[in-house]
């Protein structure tokens, strides 16, 4: 017998060795005070499916579909059932599930016809792929996932040694994932079935397609939209938020990774296993400085045409927003534009006067923390060609400070903001909006593992802050992990609802990133104690960067974002 604590509950009992975590939740689940069905669990601090079979004493808890863990699990089942989907209906289709977008999943779909679709088309009948997406093609593999939910048909995970799983995706045509495996240096790898189709994912899965009851599927542009659930309640679907200019940025995204020739981590490996890091290095920096010139370069346009006197810049937290200015600023500078910066830290509201959160905490990404009333009143000021003394807070003290720094624009002279809040609205209302050009700027990860495991945005800008906060001395993993979900909850609620209204946005990620996080984050995540909460998120991390071979940033520039974060930059910070 084996003792198991459901930590839902702090309630232990004994059970025969190799029970299933199912049968486990039928022991607990009348007291078990979860909102929503289960669809994952803990073991250990690590993720495991509901057919994870305990033949230790462990301690165990019961997750939802909302945020975190068992969001990802339900996900990422949904990604196999739309997979399979399209199998059933259109056999030899491709489906590549790119990345987030409008609180969904973007997925580009290349159908394939064969004799009897080409028949009803009236095109020739042998087998080719199809011009395009149809709102029909769309309703019949819905159909068919509805189906193959209703029908629960279980998900099984085939254990098995790597090189048979390389063969058997070998014999699929799955290229994506034998370059996967080949450059994973695992002995073993699992790999999931869906009836006779075969997939492989990173992470559990739900036991069957019967739990997989809240989605939506549509076109969007000419591919598809998975829609999952809401992250907060899960048992609605989240609410769909138009991003056309976000999907542009991806476009883009995608085009770069054409130009670089390498999509997924199996090409990246391959790549740097061919001795190529270096030209991954030096293109993927020279793409994203020739964006920045591009950015510079319409800057100026609009400045001579007597509009833009004002650049506000935003993006989440460790997007790069600080190196992004610099750099802009040197662009800014070839154009013969003068940059003048107006950091939003200064004009922070005393620490007595910061906003606080339910639990008392001083909520310090709220707009209110900045006296926007000031700020503006000193750009109008600026704008008009006045001198104007502008503060430096102390973070120490936690008090704004006033030490004679006197600021004044030439007739060459372009403001720079910088901040979570630049695009709000309120923080510039009075100021004509023709004088102002907006940049968003994020991490949107350049590659994926294979075509239907996307790198998650937040897991690459996560990666960067843990190091950074480590590498600063501020923070541990463990801590950073800990801070993460109330950072994410502020960007959702301060910076989101105004991404669509930039001029330009920015991807501040480059093709050859993971590779190069690898050799930091392994030692900084293997530092976070086993037995605590945190340690879930850095052992998914861990799994996830040793997909990448890892290389030196010996040959990052010193200018380029990545030293933002992993150190080494020749850019002064004022952290």
């Amino acid at each position: 017998m084996i003792q198991i604590r459901c930590k839902n509950t702090g309630v232990t009992k004994s059970f025969q060795e190799g029970t299933s975590l199912l049968d486990i939740y039928q022991e607990f689940k009348d007291d078990i005070q979860l909102p929503y069905p289960v669809v994952s669990a803990k073991v250990n601090n690590v993720s495991q499916g509901l057919k994870y079979r305990a033949f230790q004493s462990r301690d165990v808890e019961f997750l939802d579909a909302r945020e975190g863990s068992g969001h990802r699990v339900y996900v990422r089942s949904l990604s196999f059932l739309l997979y399979k989907a399209t199998q059933d209906v259109f056999p030899g289709s491709k489906l590549f599930i790119e990345h987030a977008l409008s609180r969904g999943f973007y997925c580009n779909f290349k159908p394939t016809l064969h004799s009897d679709e080409g028949r009803l088309q009236g095109k020739n009948p042998s087998r080719k792929e199809g011009r395009g997406l149809t709102n029909e093609m769309v309703k019949r593999i819905k159909k068919r996932m509805q189906e193959i939910v209703a029908l629960d048909i279980p998900f099984r995970r085939i254990e098995s040694t790597t090189e048979e799983a390389i063969r058997v995706f070998t014999e699929r045509g799955f290229s994506d994932k034998v370059k996967l495996l080949e450059t994973s240096g695992q002995a073993y790898s699992d790999y999931y079935m869906l009836g006779d189709t075969v997939d492989y994912y990173y992470g559990p899965l739900v036991p069957s397609a019967g739990y997989l009851t809240v989605w939506e599927l549509e076109r969007y542009e000419e591919g598809l939209l998975l829609r999952v659930p809401d992250w907060n309640v899960p048992t609605r679907v989240a609410e769909k938020v138009p991003q056309p200019k976000t999907f542009e940025m991806f476009a883009e995204k995608t085009r770069w990774d054409i130009i670089m020739r390498h999509s997924n981590a199996g090409d990246v490996n391959k790549a740097i296993m061919r001795g190529q890091a270096s030209v991954l290095i030096q293109v993927s920096e020279a793409l994203q400085e020739k964006k920045i010139v591009q950015i510079a370069e319409e800057i100026y346009r609009r400045y001579e045409e007597g509009t833009t006197k004002m650049v506000l810049i935003t993006g989440p937290s460790s997007s790069g927003k600080t190196t992004f200015c610099k750099r802009l600023s040197v662009q800014l500078l070839a154009c013969g534009l003068r940059p003048l910066s107006v950091s939003t830290d200064d004009y922070f509201v005393n620490r007595v006067d910061t906003p606080k959160l339910p639990n008392g905490d001083y909520d310090f990404d709220n707009i209110e923390t900045v006296d926007y009333h000031l700020l503006e009143d000193h750009l109008k000021r600026l704008m008009q060609g006045e001198r104007v003394e502008v503060p430096e807070y102390n973070f120490v003290t936690g008090k704004r400070e006033w030490n004679g720094k006197r600021l004044k624009m030439g007739s060459d002279t372009v403001l720079i903001i910088e901040g979570i809040h630049a695009l709000n609205p309120l923080l510039t209302k009075n100021i004509d909006n023709a004088l102002k050009f907006k940049v968003y700027i994020s991490a949107l990860t350049s590659v994926s593992l294979d075509d239907h495991n996307w790198i998650p945005v937040r897991d690459n800008r996560l990666l960067r802050r843990i190091i950074r906060d480590y590498n600063k001395g501020a923070f541990t993993a463990q801590e950073t992990i800990r801070q993460w979900k109330n950072v994410l909850a502020a960007e959702e609620q301060w910076i989101a609802p105004f991404q669509e209204s930039a001029d330009v946005m920015f991807n501040s990620a480059l093709n050859i990133e993971f590779a190069v996080l690898r050799t930091h984050a392994e030692i900084i995540l293997s530092s976070v104690p086993k037995n605590c909460p945190e340690y879930s998120e850095a052992h998914r991390l861990l799994k996830f960067i040793h997909f990448f071979l890892p290389i030196s940033d010996k040959e990052i520039p010193p200018t380029s974002i990545m030293r933002e974060f992993v150190g080494g930059s020749s850019f002064k910070y004022k952290y």
